[in-house]
């Protein structure tokens, strides 16, 4: 296989990917054309209610089956400029969503097209292009794809468009919390001395930034998000703010989850009740943790497949929030690894380099067979 002439070929249907607007929540239009790109190659494709799309190679054997899964939204709103911009002289393509995740869509799709013309495979190989990995999503499509496909599913293969150098396979487990207030308010002047959501989520969230995680192991808090009010001479009858909480490790996780109830249960008393504020939480993500051993067949077949490329493995960078979430806390294996090399990602001037596609592709492949023929065997 040309690999050189496939990588241009990639790129052209990455940036068909990338023109069609996917923000988490509202992927179906890009949905719907996977599908059609699927159906165009000759698969029998299903979707489902959350428009996941599925179609599947099919194996000498039903199960165990290897699913490879690429997440269809992005993080930018459906009114973003979707222009493409080329810099030739450093072999870049920018774009909103360009390398997270249009890249790593183009890539499944470009796995389906080769292994649709393979002679025999030795176990069924599903192709998952699912919704809802960023943000608020809350890995929901992974959740629905691998609840189907649990009964056969053995092992999965997660592509995201960037880090070729990386391989992930222990999932980083996170909360994500929804705290609000609510309050009296009235205005500025002449209701001054009653309640402020604003001026309660303030003190809330002062204190939450006075939290000392542990640096081991890792444990990170972030206040992403705060909102609320009126007016600028309005005293503020609601706001709000969303909270982030992550840890390599379930019990400093659950550390920290402790620690903010405990300020947040600070104003829920009697006495904020009868100045009329209420607080209240709500869990608006909750991904859970999960791994396989550094020295788990398919991590050491991802990184002999990294080597073979001449691409060194960034064995420092283990651990991340993926889609692979989902399969490792239940006990599946399963691998994350990109593509190509990039930066900027989440930003509108995100970039992919184009020269080392041809390797993350070969990687893919190689992978893929790999885990194909390990499967076949542990019938």
């Amino acid at each position: 296989m040309d690999f050189s002439a496939e990588r241009k070929r990639l790129v052209d249907l990455c940036i068909q990917i990338q023109q069609i607007a996917a923000p988490t929540g509202a992927e179906e239009e890009r949905a719907r054309w996977v599908a059609d790109y699927l159906r165009a190659l000759g698969y029998a494709v299903e979707t489902d209610d959350l428009h996941n799309v599925y179609a599947c190679a099919r194996g000498r054997q039903r199960s165990p089956a290897l699913a490879v899964t690429a997440h269809t939204d992005t993080v930018f709103p459906a009114a973003t400029d979707l222009t493409v911009r080329h810099d030739s002289a450093h072999r870049r393509v920018f774009g909103p969503g360009i390398g997270d995740n249009s890249m790593g869509v183009a890539s499944l799709l470009w796995l389906a097209q080769v292994l649709r013309d393979a002679e025999s495979l030795p176990v069924d190989v599903w192709f998952v292009a699912n919704v809802g990995e960023e943000g608020n999503g809350d890995l929901r499509g992974m959740r629905a794809a691998v609840d189907r496909l649990q009964p056969v599913l053995g092992a999965a293969i997660v592509i995201e468009g960037m880090g070729i150098s990386r391989i992930v396979h222990q999932a980083l487990a996170s909360r994500r919390y929804a705290i609000e207030a609510t309050a009296p308010g009235g205005h500025s002047w002449s209701d001054y001395g009653a309640a402020s959501a604003i001026h309660v989520l303030a003190q809330l969230a002062a204190e939450l930034t006075q939290l000392r995680p542990p640096a081991t192991p890792r444990t990170t808090f972030n206040i992403g998000v705060i909102e609320g009010g009126t007016s600028v001479n309005t005293i503020a009858q609601q706001a709000r703010l969303e909270l982030d909480l992550r840890s390599e490790d379930p019990a400093a996780l659950a550390s920290l989850i402790g620690q903010v109830q405990a300020i947040v249960g600070r104003y829920q008393t009697v006495r904020w009740q009868q100045a009329g504020v209420a607080v209240t939480t709500t869990v608006i993500g909750d991904r859970p943790g999960g791994a396989i051993a550094d020295d788990h067949p398919l991590v050491e077949a991802a990184i002999r497949s990294l080597h073979a490329v001449e691409v060194k493995p960034q064995l420092s960078m283990r651990i991340s929030s993926t889609d692979a979430n989902i399969p490792l806390s239940r006990g599946i294996p399963a691998v994350c690894i990109g593509i190509t090399d990039g930066g900027n990602a989440h930003r509108t001037d995100e970039w992919i380099a184009t020269t080392p596609i041809s390797r993350g592709l070969r990687h893919l492949l190689a992978l893929t067979m790999w885990a194909a023929e390990w499967l076949g065997e542990k019938r």
